[in-house]
Order: C-alpha cells, then structure tokens, then sequence
C-alpha cells in the first residue's frame, strides 16, 4: 500500500509541469546540495596549500624585516638562516616544552592553560599567549646578529600582525613590517608604506637608563630623536595602535625580561 502510494507521488511529480512549485524547489534543494559538497571538498584538499602559502608568506616577512630578502630568492632555503625558538615570556629564557617548528603563538593566546586575560591591555589583544616563538639571526662567525620578534595590537579597524627586528644588543631597532591588517587604505594602511617603515631603522627602545622611550606620536618626545617615528598623516587612532602595541610588547608583560637576559650575554 505504501509502495503504491509512493509510486503515485512519483509519478504525479514527474508529470507535473517544470515550472511548478514542486520541481523547482527540487531542482533548488538539488544545486545548493551539489554547490555545498564541491565546496567542502575543495576547502578540505586545498587547506595543505594553503597552511603552505600562509607559512611561506610568514617566512618572507621575516626574511623582509631582517633586510635579507632577495627578490626570486627561494624563500624556505634563505629562511633556515633563522633559529626559531619558543620562549617563555614570564622568564625570559627559551623553553623545550614546544617544538618550534610547529609551536602556533596565536593559538596558544586562545587556550587558558598556555595564556592570560589581560587587565592592563593597551595593545587591545584580550588575551596574551605565555609563550611566542621568536627568531635568532646569526652571522658567519656564529655570533647573535639579529632577533626577530612577533607582535600584534588592534590600531583603528583590526588587529595588526608583525614583526620587529632587533640588533643584537636587543635595544636597537633594524625594522618593523606588519603582514596582516585591516586599516583604511591610504590612511592607516600607510604602515606598509617603506618610507614610513623606514623611520624604524636606527631607533632605540630604550635610554641609558633603561627607561623604554620609543614613540610614536606627531611630535618628537622629550627622549629626543632617537625614539621618535613620526606619526600616519591623517591616521591618529592606527598611530596610537601602533604606539601602544610596541610599547606592550617591548614592556614587562612582553619581551623586557627577555631582552635584559639577551644584554645581560645570557642568549
């Protein structure tokens, strides 16, 4: 009886006109089920390529602040200049608990047993990962020639994702480059202009007395030229995030403790 009854359905749809309302909600349903499926199967066979393309262009930014990179240089060749390693960032020294090569910073920043909300957040990040792989350039002699060091903060619009590159005595600035970011182009988006970049290279984190006075602001601070990088024309609120998140990153719940132990010889 059943079966009777569901072969009359049948019929009685496939003589149905294609325009009624029936054959043209299946035709729909049918599409939008093929479209999601061809969907999902190249999100799921093109992630490899791109966990590839996003460690590449990570490696590129790292080559670029650190002044190495050549253009149509093999990027993972010239990266292995580099020794990553993950550092903790309540004592300052390295740690093995991690492998490096694999250690996800930003993950780290969202799970509880690895990171800390923040009271005093000027960066704007909510929570800090207690650890972040940081990167050791050495010269031909083996000697420390340069630390890399991630950073992030939110500036107008987004959280802006970058690196400072650092001389060996950690103090002097070679470079800062952001690699992700969502600022107004034109405006805040002008942090990947090179001639803004450039203002970075030959500044000084802090002054003989310790004191950190890197500045980013319309007007030279007291401290003097040597901390100074002029402000984005017409981008205040991305200057201050910008300001803020060095600042951060650079201060006591970042990298300072690290950084005394890298002037102190012990890196």
């Amino acid at each position: 009886m059943s079966e009777t009854r569901n072969q009359g359905l049948i019929a009685r749809f496939l003589a149905a006109p294609p325009d009624s309302v029936g054959k043209t909600l299946f035709v729909a349903v049918t599409l939008c089920l093929f479209a999601s499926m061809i969907v999902s199967v190249a999100a799921v066979s093109l992630r490899p390529v791109q966990e590839a393309n996003k460690l590449k262009d990570k490696q590129l930014n790292i080559l670029q602040v650190a002044g190495l990179y050549q253009p149509g240089q093999n990027v993972a060749e010239a990266f292995q200049a580099f020794e990553p390693h993950v550092l903790d960032l309540d004592t300052g020294a390295f740690t093995d608990q991690f492998d490096a090569a694999t250690f996800d910073d930003l993950a780290a920043a969202q799970n509880p047993e690895l990171s800390r909300a923040l009271d005093d957040d000027p960066a704007g990040i909510g929570r800090q990962a207690r650890y972040r792989t940081v990167y050791l350039l050495r010269d031909s002699s083996g000697a420390l020639d340069k630390v890399i060091l991630p950073l992030h903060g939110y500036g107008l619009w987004s959280t802006l994702y970058g690196f400072i590159a650092l001389e060996e005595n950690g103090n002097d600035i070679f470079g800062l480059q952001f690699y992700q970011h969502g600022e107004t182009p034109g405006l805040g988006a002008e942090v990947d202009n090179p001639r803004w970049k450039s203002q970075w290279n030959g500044k000084k984190l802090r002054d003989e007395a310790g004191d950190l006075q890197i500045t980013v602001a319309k007007s030279q601070p007291a401290a003097g030229p040597d901390f100074y990088v002029d402000a984005l024309a017409g981008a205040t609120l991305t200057s201050v995030g910008v300001d803020n998140l060095v600042r951060f990153w650079m201060g006591e719940q970042g990298y300072a403790p690290f950084l005394e132990a890298l002037k102190a010889g012990e890196i």
